[in-house]
């Protein structure tokens, strides 16, 4: 009862959970232009899910499993598969886990697939991120049960907290849910001492989980954007990917149940006032042009739907630089990034574009 009479009150006095305020970037997550300046971009069609194995970049494009050598020389194709890959996690000895069609496959980097698993009364569709553990385990996160990986914008418009993070060992098939009931579990990452790392989407967070799935608390929390994968330097410090920035009106949007439905039923599902990979295409998008240019020119201030954004984070999930390409880049819808070689890679899913910078001491 007591929650429900401050959440009542949160929501007439417009505070706390019922805020339309968007934290500030700022500090670490100061705006710059590094993302889209980055010297190396690769057209790539919507690229995603971005690993290391084999002494290579591993990455997929729609059904295409791709490689790509750290020199940014000639690329790939290593598979097509069934469906769409959603997940990729790299292990030891250059040993894959592809999430695609509702299966996850294992194969080594350099070779055929070694086999398909669908374990347990799990189907693995709606795979969103996954990560091997020290003890060979694959740590699997479902964005949501309800809504399909292309249709995160209606699970987060719906408010659901359909997601789960499950544990298969691949020798044997077995597989056990953790923890259920998030928000859009969409990267994990695996400390040191075994515990998981869950980049909640929809609660803009990073969550820390033991091994057994006890929510032991928050890493870091009311983030400027949507976090999506993260991955681990050798450094033993962190990238994580930010998909999409959030803004007051989609925070607002977020707070008016009626409104939603009424959007999601009457107007096409590009344009609805929700995150976005890309944006800056269509007059018929929910911004009107005067906000954005004036006389062609873009202003400083302009809001965008879209953004370009990837944090390094320290061991202890301290932001330390970040990289970006703000309202007016095309390096939008970072989905992933990984460090080889002294250069950030990044796939700009919304920009159609692999992209990598020097990282030397650049925004330090």
């Amino acid at each position: 009862m007591t929650n429900v009479l401050r959440n009542w009150v949160d929501r007439f006095l417009g505070r706390g959970e019922a805020a339309v305020t968007v934290p500030p970037l700022d500090g670490a997550l100061k705006p710059n232009n590094l993302l889209e300046e980055a010297g190396i971009g690769l057209a790539i069609p919507a690229p995603d899910n971005l690993v290391i194995a084999g002494g290579r970049l591993i990455f997929s494009s729609g059904t295409m499993l791709l490689s790509q050598p750290f020199s940014a020389g000639a690329g790939e194709k290593l598979a097509d598969l069934n469906g769409p890959i959603t997940a990729i996690a790299a292990g030891e000895n250059g040993l894959l886990a592809i999430a695609a069609a509702g299966t996850i496959t294992f194969r080594k980097a350099d070779a055929e697939k070694a086999s398909g698993l669908s374990a347990g009364p799990q189907s693995w569709t709606g795979v969103t991120a996954m990560a091997f553990a020290p003890d060979g385990s694959l740590v699997i996160a479902i964005g949501s049960s309800k809504n399909g990986v292309d249709d995160w914008q209606r699970d987060l418009l719906d408010g659901e907290q359909a997601g789960s993070v499950w544990r298969l060992d691949p020798k044997s098939g077995a597989a056990t849910q953790i923890v259920a009931r998030l928000a859009y579990p969409n990267g994990v990452a695996l400390e040191p001492n075994g515990n998981i790392i869950v980049s909640e989407a929809w609660k803009k967070r990073l969550l820390r989980l033991s091994p057994s799935g006890q929510a032991l608390g928050q890493v870091m929390e009311d983030l400027p954007g949507y976090p999506a994968r993260l991955s681990r330097s050798d450094r033993g410090e962190y990238w994580l990917a930010i998909f999409a920035p959030r803004s007051p009106l989609i925070e607002f949007v977020l707070r008016e149940p009626a409104y939603r439905k009424a959007m999601m039923a009457e107007v096409d599902k590009e344009f609805w006032i929700a995150p976005a990979l890309r944006s800056g295409y269509s007059y018929h998008e929910p911004m009107q042009g005067g906000a954005l240019k004036q006389m062609g020119i873009l202003k400083p201030w302009a809001p965008t739907r879209s953004y370009g954004l990837v944090v390094e984070l320290a061991a202890d999930f301290t932001p330390l630089r970040s990289f970006h390409s703000r309202a007016g880049g095309t390096r939008h819808g970072v989905t992933s990034a990984v460090e080889a070689e002294g250069r950030l890679w990044a796939s700009a899913k919304g920009g159609d574009e692999l992209v990598a910078t020097d990282l030397g001491t650049e925004g330090k």
